[in-house]
């Protein structure tokens, strides 16, 4: 008698969903049919979508350390509600900040036995490591102990996580192009930023959309463009988090086609808000880094999903204290901290309105939301996949549910969204884990914590350089 079997499951075979019954023996599946099987535990899907399970490969669930805001369980029971099986978190959040395997197995310990579901861990490096002559080694140190990839900040993050100058970043390229792990950038030019957000302050501005507009769609794009120059001079794998703009996209597509190793994440509200109707409607509560762009970009950024120049969906899942951090008396949209929760809202999201109205064939929609970040971070096809010995998680989605997105429901520590009143069509409601309901949305969470796994690197793997564009001229 099989462990588990998930029975009635519509499962993507291309882009056709085909009705299967998936057999799962310790935590692995070990087959797919339409026969029937005893099973000592039964999970029947209903007759709807069930996908790979879901992957939010950039997060922050503020554990240890800022837990005001989040702790690892609250984080994971969100991502459980909105269908994530793997969770891969940044070393920037935490007291003390990831950037060595000491602060690394610190982590560790405070996590393990809060997590929910599964996860991994970006490495850290910072322009004080880079000073301190120490960045080859720390690299090396957290890349052999099983991080996926190294995060780097071009303008200032927490105090404990110092941006890089221009040349630091270089040097942190070259470090990291020696373990073949991907670098992610957070892609803004600090000195215009920091130029223009002064320049406004001294103008009196104080309307929301002011912080967008200091932080300008060019301070990306050139951002970027030094990204890319720096990655073709060393060899590095560039990958740009949080892409926020079309031009992105565009430049990312073409570096592809030169056939450098650049990669890119945008994230939901980069597809469905702009910044001024969010802005002027949530003031804070739509404060972000890169900040809410426009319509025109939300419409490319749905076209790179399409071509392949933005190559999958995360969310920088960032929350912060209502009462201390977006909305304390005599706050201003510049003194307000930048970041929003996500985790629960990705998945619906890209079936809502990328799936659902035919933005996203469904191919692509497996692509974006699953197999793409586990290639690029080395966990495919352990997660990611369907096979015969992948892991056996599974998102399972009722495509006809219509609901609206309300901040008072959400599991996150943080009850606010620029989101908030969104109608959505298709909706979570399981969430299984290696072969276990996690959530279900007639009960809730159904495991302890610390039933998640930490998971390491399993290889070093890439995505397809080849993207979709006919031509060059398809770009631009």
């Amino acid at each position: 008698m099989l462990d588990t079997i998930v029975k009635n499951a519509m499962i993507p075979q291309g882009d056709e969903l085909v009705k299967a019954n998936i057999l799962v023996e310790d935590g692995k599946i070990v087959g797919i049919t339409r026969k029937e099987f005893e099973a000592r535990n039964v999970i029947d899907a209903e007759g709807n979508m069930v996908l790979p399970g879901c992957i939010d490969s950039h997060t922050h669930f503020m554990d240890p350390g800022f837990t005001h805001r989040e702790t690892f369980t609250t984080g994971c029971r969100a991502a459980a509600y909105g269908g994530i099986t793997t969770v891969i978190d940044m070393p920037c959040c935490s007291v003390p900040s990831v950037r060595g395997v000491p602060e690394m197995e610190h982590k560790l310990e405070a996590i393990k036995p809060q997590a929910l579901i599964d996860f991994a861990l970006w490495g850290g490096v910072t322009g004080e490591d880079v000073r301190e002559e120490k960045h080859f080694r720390i690299v090396r140190e957290q890349a052999e102990a099983g991080v996926v990839a190294f995060k780097v900040y071009m303008t200032p993050s927490v105090p404990s996580y110092p941006r890089v100058t221009d040349p630091e970043m270089l040097e942190t390229f070259k470090a990291v192009a020696e373990t073949g792990l991907p670098v992610g950038i957070h892609a803004e030019n600090f000195a215009m930023t920091d130029f223009y957000t002064q320049k406004f302050i001294r103008e009196g501005r104080l309307d929301a959309p002011a912080w967008a507009e200091a932080r300008s769609i060019l301070a990306e794009k050139v951002a970027i463009e030094l990204g890319i120059s720096f990655a073709e001079e060393v060899g590095a794998r560039l990958h740009i988090v949080h892409m926020s703009t079309g031009i992105g996209a565009r430049l990312v597509g073409e570096a592809k086609m030169r056939g450098l190793d650049v990669t890119s994440e945008t994230c939901p509200h980069y597809l469905v808000l702009n910044y001024k109707d969010a802005m002027s409607e949530y003031g804070a509560f739509a404060k972000i880094a890169p900040p809410l762009r426009t319509e025109e970009d939300n419409e490319i950024l749905w076209e790179g999903l399409q071509n392949g120049s933005v190559d999958f969906i995360a969310t920088d899942h960032a929350p912060y204290e209502i009462a201390t951090e977006k909305a304390k008396q005599g706050m201003t949209i510049w003194t307000a901290f930048p970041g929003i929760p996500g985790v629960e809202t990705m998945v619906p999201i890209l079936v809502s309105e990328g799936y659902n109205k035919g933005r996203l064939t469904l191919s692509q929609l497996v692509d974006v939301l699953s197999r793409n970040a586990a290639i690029h971070y080395g966990l495919y096809p352990k997660k990611g996949a369907m096979f015969i010995g992948s892991d056996a998680d599974f998102t399972v989605i009722d495509l006809d549910r219509e609901w609206i997105i309300n901040k008072e429901d959400q599991q996150s520590m943080a009850k606010y969204t620029p989101l908030h009143g969104m109608k959505l069509k298709g909706k979570v409601v399981k969430t299984i884990v290696r072969g276990k309901v996690v959530f279900d949305e007639k009960k809730g969470i159904m495991v302890n914590p610390g039933y998640g796994q930490f998971v390491k690197r399993q290889t070093i793997s890439k995505l397809d350089k080849v993207i979709r564009f006919p031509s060059i001229n398809d770009i631009f």
